[in-house]
């Protein structure tokens, strides 16, 4: 038991954050293409508590850590509100905001990646063994949902991406699937077949941010 709750406390902070600073990124970048919306309502803030879904932030993450034995980590915030009509240029701008959260996940990843790197240059303490446990549990969520969030499915930032690059008459076929998506992505979930197509890039991009910071254990 106190291991586990251990765990718990040690990975908190970097799911918590990951999840919502990622739906603060997608409200900033709206507001600043021209929807105010988020903003309006209180969602352009770092507090997780104007972000967090119980079931979704907390419980659905923390589960699949315990459980899991490296693959993907799912879970969900509040969606912050976007207006896509609101945005200057609508069409195009649906890039800009769709990309903020998954870029929002890359710096973080790269400032756990650095708190790791320091961590480990730190004599061997109380405070650095769970800082770096922390550290490595922040890249690794970063990067899971960094990589899960760029999957070209509506309504998965990935799939808005593909929706503002595709011409208008596939753009407006392609958005069409986002009533299906959350369906479509648990069966891909559940099957593996999510793992199966996204592992390869996520030990990729741990493979890359270990040689760059020389962090490999």
């Amino acid at each position: 038991m106190n291991a586990l709750l251990q765990t718990i406390a040690i990975a908190a902070l970097p799911v918590i954050l990951a999840i919502t600073l990622h739906e603060a990124a997608h409200g900033y970048a709206a507001r600043y293409f021209g929807d105010p919306t988020a903003w309006q309502e209180g969602r352009i803030t770092a507090n997780p508590l104007k972000h967090i879904d119980l079931f979704g932030t907390i419980l659905v993450p923390i589960l699949i850590l315990l459980v899991s034995t490296g693959g993907i980590l799912f879970g969900w915030a509040k969606p912050v509100p976007v207006d896509f009509g609101r945005l200057r240029h609508p069409k195009a701008d649906m890039l800009w905001v769709a990309a903020a959260g998954p870029a929002a996940n890359l710096a973080m990843m790269l400032a756990w990646a650095a708190l790791l790197k320091l961590a480990w240059l730190l004599p061997i303490n109380f405070f650095s063994l769970p800082m770096t446990r922390m550290a490595e549990i922040g890249i690794a969520v970063n990067i899971a949902l960094m990589v899960l969030n760029l999957f070209p499915l509506p309504p998965l930032d990935g799939g808005r991406i593909a929706v503002s690059l595709l011409p208008p008459r596939l753009a407006w076929r392609f958005a069409q699937l986002e009533r299906f998506g959350f369906p479509i992505l648990l069966v891909l979930l559940a099957s593996g077949v999510l793992s199966w197509l996204l592992d390869p890039l996520i030990h990729l991009i741990t493979r890359l941010v270990e040689v760059i910071f020389q962090i490999r254990s």
